[in-house]
């Protein structure tokens, strides 16, 4: 094939390497030039070269057949890198630790005074119907004050080019691998692109997850110990949590891996006897965590641990109960949260919400349901939700019923035009949307990834970029100002050239 930009038909969507057909962005044409150069046939070559790698490497996700079964593929990757400028992901960074910060507060509060409620900022009703919230947490002190460590928040950027956050995720966020594996393949595909922009890295990011959980630990030591609790082999992360374990030199444990004591400290069965654990990075969802607190069937949890954390013994991350934030009605707030606890203006704002459980905002849905997305507040993954433009009458009509019946879990968003970005599609670039989850940490200081883990609707036209659901990804690139700068030259000549022909 042949890379002509002058054919790359955007169709009216922000593209983010392209600002219209044929015409690179000042900033990123020395890479639409580079593409070019290349050429079709060596880029698909090199696409071939990265999935053979994914597969020698293992890379692979699970997903659950409708007969009940799992099946591990490969993951799904695309060669051409997705780039940003640093200046601009700069204030993204300030904005997601300004976000993280006032829901860490927020959280904290609920299981305290609730005061938000009681200044009827944060509705008690919303509240009150949570079904994150766990009355088991209520006067527990984490270190720090912090209950969420690890967050993801998803990021879209519509036709005008704004960055809003789409969700955020403070449960058991995850992806953070494939951000990883995602680099370590480019790098191998594409050398040269390196040493040309010298993306800003993300490969420390294990180091600085050990190094947050290891500012968490009870016991002063030089080196605490730390282990990532994971359901088992048949969990669709299963593959993250053994590549996060190993990155970081933690132990990989499941539940019966694990005891406590009558001291109330957490211990983990080695061969030889046991030894105390510090922190738990726990991947294992609040009700199965532990069987004397939550669910007394679960067979994937600790006895007990929930009176470890309670008594200071052993570190949670992220804490039980994070969750009450994690959810898409509470997600609707937080601006006003944001303003609430920190008296600052959001740097990064939301995608315009609307509320099902005020009167006005759900008779708006409904009478607008076929132009929004309606989702349930407590779905991932892209299920249960209704995506007005391309759904039929009788979904409709079943979503309808479904808010009428229960308001306050669901809210509604217009159907934004999401960005795209040049893939490789069989033997043909084309574009495709795509949203982006960068991954905040927090503990005795905040850091955020570099980048992080842009996921891609593969199918033409789709908004869906979940794996599960024909998704798949790419690497990518916060590129140094100076080296914008740079190519910025370069850039324009590729546009006068393109616009020549």
């Amino acid at each position: 094939m042949e890379i002509d930009w002058s054919d790359y038909d955007c169709d009216g969507f922000y593209d983010e390497l392209l600002a219209k057909r044929g015409e690179p962005r000042p900033e990123l044409g020395a890479l639409a030039s580079d593409m070019q150069a290349l050429g079709g046939d060596e880029l698909l070559a090199r696409q071939l070269a990265a999935e053979v790698s994914i597969k020698e490497m293992g890379i692979s996700f699970t997903v659950y057949s409708e007969e009940g079964g799992t099946i591990d593929r490969a993951w799904p990757y695309d060669v051409i890198p997705r780039v940003i400028p640093e200046q601009e992901w700069r204030r993204v960074q300030q904005g997601l630790k300004q976000r993280v910060q006032a829901l860490n507060l927020f959280i904290d509060d609920l299981y305290h005074g609730q005061q938000i409620v009681e200044d009827g900022v944060f509705p008690k009703d919303v509240l009150t119907k949570s079904v994150n919230f766990r009355p088991q947490c209520v006067g527990i002190d984490p270190p720090l004050g912090i209950w969420a460590h690890i967050c993801g928040s998803d990021l879209v950027r519509d036709a005008d080019g704004t960055l809003y956050v789409l969700e955020d995720n403070l449960r058991v966020p995850s992806g953070v691998s494939y951000m990883l594996e995602n680099r370590l393949v480019t790098k191998r595909v594409f050398p040269e692109l390196f040493e040309h922009y010298a993306p800003l890295p993300v490969d420390d990011y294990p180091s600085q997850l050990f190094d947050t959980l290891a500012a968490l630990s009870p016991r002063p030591a030089e080196y605490p110990e730390v282990v990532v609790l994971t359901p088992g082999i048949y969990n669709s992360a299963y593959f993250e949590h053994a590549y996060l374990a190993q990155q970081m030199g933690a132990e990989l444990v499941e539940g019966r891996d694990l005891f406590v004591g009558d001291d109330d400290c957490c211990y983990m069965r080695t061969v030889d006897g046991p030894a105390r654990v510090d922190v738990i990075y726990r991947r294992v969802d609040d009700l199965f965590l532990d069987p004397e607190a939550f669910r007394p069937d679960s067979a994937l949890g600790v006895a007990g641990l929930m009176r470890a954390w309670k008594a200071g013994n052993v570190v949670l991350a992220n804490a039980p109960g994070a969750g009450v934030a994690d959810d898409k009605v509470v997600y609707a707030f937080v601006p006003e949260i944001i303003r609430y606890y920190l008296d600052e203006e959001p740097i990064v704002p939301n995608v315009p919400t609307y509320r099902c459980m005020e009167p006005d905002a759900m008779q708006y849905v409904l009478e607008h349901m076929a132009e929004l997305v309606v989702k349930p507040a407590n779905e991932s993954g892209g299920y249960g939700m209704l995506v007005g433009p391309a759904s039929t009458q009788a979904e409709r009509d079943r979503m309808t019923a479904a808010v009428k019946r229960d308001p306050r879990n669901y809210i509604a968003q217009p159907t934004l035009k999401l960005s795209t970005v040049p893939t490789v599609i069989k033997n043909r670039i084309e574009p495709r949307h795509v949203d982006l989850r960068p991954f905040i940490l927090s503990a005795d200081r905040q850091q955020v990834t570099m980048g992080g883990l842009t996921r891609v609707a593969l199918r033409k036209g789709s908004l869906v970029v979940n794996s599960s659901q024909g998704g798949g990804s790419k690497d990518t690139w916060i590129v140094p100002d100076a080296l914008i700068g740079e190519h910025q030259a370069s850039g324009q000549s590729v546009q006068r050239q393109t616009q020549t022909r």
